[in-house]
């Protein structure tokens, strides 16, 4: 079973606490993901909430641990790993038997690397530029456009998830076997929950896809630990 350790409003762990496993995470955010499979995996961590609004990000402590100053990082013992994907994928690898990736090798795991990849360099990318466009623009006009363009494009490539699951017509996104992929598509999909107009719970297959994500034990924990209000996507 896991062991619930409090959440601590900190930017940065002690890492010689004797806890297996350290999160650094902000509610909603790409931490998510990572979250999720560690309770799916149900094993000791501990979660450290980030004060992202009062300048944790940008903490000498925490950037020692990520110089991006971006969440999420984990720590473990000696390890310290950032990027959501690196971790996920590490967290599957270092518990074989959850099942959590395709076997080493296998075709399965090609294309789980490829919709992986996809998902943290297409797909996050996209949503990254509809949330902050005002890291490409100045004025309020070309900042705007920006996000209705941004916008677009995800929408585009929501279109290739939804292809996907209605060709191989399984409930997951590597067909009968749960997976990171699962967990991560989810997290980038409930991004969309405020979007004008279309967002990915309207797709006829993708609904249905995170309406089973969303149903996992291991899922509904992390969203009330990281106080999540409803509607979730």
């Amino acid at each position: 079973m896991q062991s619930n350790m409090h959440d601590h409003s900190s930017q940065t762990a002690n890492t010689t606490r004797s806890s297996a496993i350290q999160l650094h995470y902000f509610p909603s955010a790409a931490s998510m993901a990572p979250h999720i499979l560690l309770e799916e995996l149900e094993i000791p961590f501990e979660l450290i909430k980030i004060d992202k609004d009062g300048g944790g990000l940008d903490s000498e402590a925490y950037r020692a641990l990520n110089p991006n100053g971006l969440i999420p990082v984990l720590v473990e013992g000696d390890l310290v790993l950032y990027e959501t994907a690196a971790i996920c994928l590490h967290l599957a690898d270092t518990h074989p038997d959850a099942g959590l990736m395709p076997r080493m090798g296998s075709v399965e795991r090609a294309h789980a690397y490829k919709w992986l990849s996809w998902f943290s360099t297409t797909l996050q990318q996209a949503l990254i530029v509809y949330f902050y466009p005002e890291r490409w623009a100045d004025s309020v006009h070309a900042i705007e456009q920006i996000k209705s363009h941004a916008q677009q494009r995800v929408l585009f490539l929501l279109e290739q998830i939804e292809m996907h699951l209605a060709t191989t017509a399984a409930p997951w996104m590597l067909g009968t076997t749960f997976s990171v992929l699962d967990v991560y598509g989810m997290m980038l999909c409930r991004w969309t929950r405020n979007f004008e107009g279309r967002k990915a719970r309207d797709f006829s297959h993708i609904g249905p896809w995170l309406a089973r994500v969303l149903a996992r034990p291991a899922v509904q924990r992390a969203f009330d630990k990281e106080e999540l209000p409803l509607p979730w996507v």
